[in-house]
């Protein structure tokens, strides 16, 4: 009997001593970041390192990407993540998207590497390039992978444009965390912009871009509050005829918010798709030759905008001669900023239309991107 109780109390204490061992092996996150606007990725706080998690884009709610952001090489993190040494000391960044956001953060000296350098609007970037700090790698959807790995920065920042990139598992493979900056799927200004919080994380800067984030918010919300209580509101068209096909912004796409948020009217407001639509032009016409402004234009002169179609004559904007571009920065190498630092400034993109639409709301104001044609 008195074995039999030893046993008991054995079997007891091994049981309790398991369940002891296995509640300090599951670590519990000690908080998580609060995002407001994006959907794309997430990040947890634990005690010895941060899970940034990027959610997949063609499947709601899968994980496309993890990683377990160290200040040690030495912690161990979960094996179902990549593990990334922060702060990142060198970066290629694959996508002028990407390079605003480094900019505003203070980082812009890490880059070292990029794609298609043409493109790059940047000046300190192009300065950098000239000086050979920085190695181009080829176009971003044909990366040159041997100049990568010769190169090997900390980390790689590219679009996650395919579900199985092979481009990405080969870098992978060689050791080099790819970090997936997925912003092009959010569907509004803003949720594209806090993604500064995903490039933050990896700099140990996340305190430093949510104070960012906060003021470019907080301009945001005060110009579009003053859009709101204007009380006409401009018919608006958009985007360009290329070669018969006029691709017209979704509804819910980020430049069809945009138009709502200025304080202008949008035949197409009501559509719950993102991206373009691919019209014709006789659709365009019929739907659009009454409006009163027409933005996004892809031309640079109201002459060339004819000489190009003269049906393009048949619109009210045009000859109002009330045709804006979003062309302002662009270098002779088509290097256009609008592509590249608006993604991190949508106040100034904002501020941009409500001066064209409703100039008397920012008196003085001078146009960031925006270009009206020149006859």
């Amino acid at each position: 009997m008195k074995n039999y109780f030893l046993i008991v109390i054995s079997i007891f204490l091994l049981v309790s001593c398991t369940n002891k061992t296995t509640k300090t092996d599951n670590k519990v996150a000690t908080d998580s970041l609060l995002l407001k606007y994006a959907k794309g990725f997430s990040i947890k706080y634990f005690s010895d390192y941060k899970e940034v998690i990027v959610f997949s884009p063609w499947v709601k709610g899968s994980v496309y990407a993890r990683y377990y952001l160290v200040t040690d090489a030495k912690i161990n993190t979960p094996s179902d993540g990549n593990k990334v040494l922060i702060p990142l000391k060198t970066l290629a960044a694959t996508s002028v998207t990407h390079f605003e956001f480094l900019n505003l953060l203070g980082e812009i000296e890490t880059i070292t590497g990029v794609c298609s350098p043409k493109i790059i609007y940047n000046k300190e970037i192009n300065k950098r390039i000239g000086e050979g700090k920085i190695t181009d790698l080829g176009d971003a959807f044909n990366i040159n992978i041997e100049k990568t790995l010769q190169l090997h920065p900390d980390a790689v920042m590219m679009s996650g444009y395919n579900q199985d990139d092979p481009y990405a598992q080969r870098v992978s493979q060689a050791g080099i965390p790819v970090l997936f900056n997925n912003e092009w799927m959010e569907t509004s200004l803003m949720a594209r912009a806090e993604w500064i919080k995903f490039v933050a994380a990896f700099y140990n800067k996340g305190k430093l871009a949510d104070s960012i984030f906060t003021d470019i918010t907080n301009h945001y919300n005060d110009i579009k509050q003053k859009a709101e209580t204007v009380k006409t509101k401009p018919n608006i068209m958009a985007g360009s005829n290329f070669r018969g096909t006029w691709y017209m912004p979704a509804g819910h796409s980020f430049m069809g918010r945009l138009f709502a948020d200025a304080g202008g009217i949008y035949l197409y407001s009501n559509d719950t798709t993102t991206g373009s639509l691919p019209l014709n032009v006789e659709k365009v016409l019929n739907d659009f030759s009454k409006t009163d402004v027409w933005l996004n234009c892809s031309f640079n002169s109201l002459d060339e905008l004819l000489k190009a179609d003269s049906k393009h004559g048949l619109f009210r904007p045009v000859k109002l001669k009330q045709v804006y571009n979003f062309n302002k920065r662009l270098l002779p190498s088509t290097a256009n900023d609008f592509w590249e630092s608006a993604v991190a400034r949508p106040d100034l993109l904002l501020s941009d239309v409500i001066a064209i639409l409703h100039p008397e709301l920012l008196p003085g104001y001078e146009l960031v991107y925006a270009e009206k044609l020149a006859p």
